[in-house]
Order: structure tokens, then sequence, then C-alpha cells
């Protein structure tokens, strides 16, 4: 199975890492390659820019994609979306001079819009029923209203400061997006898919969780399991060598400063916080 992943920029290192989490670390190295093996001897990967992954996709170079929704969505490749990634989050909006005229969406009837996603935005626009005249730009879409290009833009923003530096005001979100894993839909349901699908979905369902282990009197278990607010009911074993229980719980991240104080109270020792890499639930 090869896996197409971005080659470079903000997404790349991120995809990486949760290869690695997922069990997949990466193999001779990754610079300058357009492929690479993985620990895997049936899985590779192919770099490719995160705008070209839909097709490598949709034409069968790759069986499997990790890219943003918007590049995929600008593609038309209709790809069965797999598992969202949860990282790379990023809105799609028009904008237009926070000091001219325009305020509503509908007030761009026959003007022009400049944007790097012509796709997305015809199709914003048809659904809206405004007819725009649509210009495809490359780069610095937040400068054409400035330099009489376009009256509106339709671009990426994360934090919006961009726009706000060039003095544009959001007039409405076309598009959230963030990263997916993708594949055609003929391919979706192959084995080896799904065991990708589920090694990401374990990695995600690890995230902002913590394991937490301890010990414990017998006398003291009822009052230790009442302050635990865990995934279902702890494990509970015996220590060797000792009357003492062994008690193993997840939590979730955000609960453990308090529930930490709480269980020294209810009379558990030794207790043992670590990350969760992986969670298959």
């Amino acid at each position: 199975m090869r896996i197409a992943v971005p080659n470079k920029g903000r997404l790349h290192e991120p995809t990486v890492k949760l290869l690695e989490r997922a069990g997949l670390r990466i193999e001779n190295g990754a610079e300058r390659k357009l492929y690479a093996e993985t620990v895997d001897p049936d899985v590779t990967v192919l770099f490719a820019r995160a705008a070209d992954i839909p097709e490598y996709v949709a034409d069968g170079a790759a069986a499997v994609g990790i890219t943003g929704l918007d590049q995929e969505r600008e593609s038309g490749t209709d790809l069965d979306e797999l598992v969202d990634l949860e990282f790379g989050q990023c809105r799609l909006v028009l904008a237009a001079p926070e000091d001219g005229e325009i305020s509503e969406p509908e007030q761009l009837e026959g003007k022009t819009v400049a944007t790097e996603f012509p796709r997305i935005t015809r199709e914003y626009f048809e659904e809206q029923g405004i007819d725009t005249d649509i210009v495809e730009v490359t780069g610095a879409t937040e400068l054409t209203p400035h330099v009489e290009m376009a009256d509106a833009i339709v671009d990426i923003t994360s934090t919006g400061t961009t726009l706000a530096v060039n003095r544009l005001a959001i007039i409405d979100e076309v598009l959230q997006s963030s990263v997916r894993l993708f594949a055609r839909p003929e391919t979706a349901d192959d084995d080896k898919v799904k065991q990708l699908t589920t090694a990401f979905e374990s990695v995600l369902a690890a995230d902002d969780k913590r394991y937490l282990m301890m010990n414990v009197a017998s006398e003291d278990l009822d009052a230790v399991k009442d302050v635990i607010p865990g995934l279902g009911g702890p494990t509970v074993m015996d220590v060797a060598g000792s009357d003492d229980l062994a008690v193993h719980v997840v939590v979730d991240e955000r609960e453990v400063f308090e529930v930490i104080n709480d269980l020294k109270a209810a009379g558990a020792t030794g207790i043992l916080v670590t990350e969760i890499e992986r969670l298959v639930e």
C-alpha cells in the first residue's frame, strides 16, 4: 500500500509524526526523495504537494492520501474521507476591504472575487445564487482588492491576522478544513487501508489521555475507585509479595491535576502518570 503525504510545508512534519505514532516509522530518510519505505514492508510513502495528493489517490498512484479537506474539495476528485486527523485546522473565508462598501455576499453580484480556490469559490457562490467573476491567483491573494484586481477574496486563514494586517474583514465562512485521510471508494474497504484507519484512530483516541498506575491497600480500594474518572472501571491486580493491589486506569489529561490529590487522600501510593501513544477502543 502506498500513502501519499505532503512533501513540505506546515503539514509535512505533523503527518510524519502521526505516521510514527501509528507505528509506521519512515526509513531510508525522507529528504528530497519521492518515495520512502516504512517499517512495514507492505507500506510505502509517496511525497507530493498537498494540492496534488487528491489526484495521486484518484489516479491510483497511491492507495490513500493525507491532505487538507480544502485541497480535496478543490480537486473535485470526490474521494472517500476515512478519518479527520484533527490537525492543520483552518478556514476558507470570504473577505473584503474593511473600509469598503461590501459587507454581505449578495453585494458581490456582478463583481470580481480573487482566490486560489476557484472550484470551491464557484460552488459557494452558485449555492448562494450569486453571479460573480472568479479570478484565479497563485499567491498574495489578500493584496488583490488593494490593487483593483478584485472586489473581494476567498482565502485560507487560521487566525485572521494576515487579513487584519491587510485591512480585510471576513464577510462569510466558506469552508472549515483540517487534514483528513482520503481513499478512492473502491479501495476504502481494503484490509490494509482499514488497518491504517484503525491505527490513526487509535492515535487520536490517545490524545489528551493519560495512563495512571498506583498501589492501593485492599481496604482503600473502594475509596480509590470512587474518585477515579476513568474510561470504564480500573484494572485491579495483585502485587507480588505484598498485600497491596495495583490499580491501572486511563483518564482525561485535564482531570489529572485534581485527581492525583484525590487519589492520595483516598490512600493511593506510588502514583505514576504516563502518556499514551495509541488507544484502541
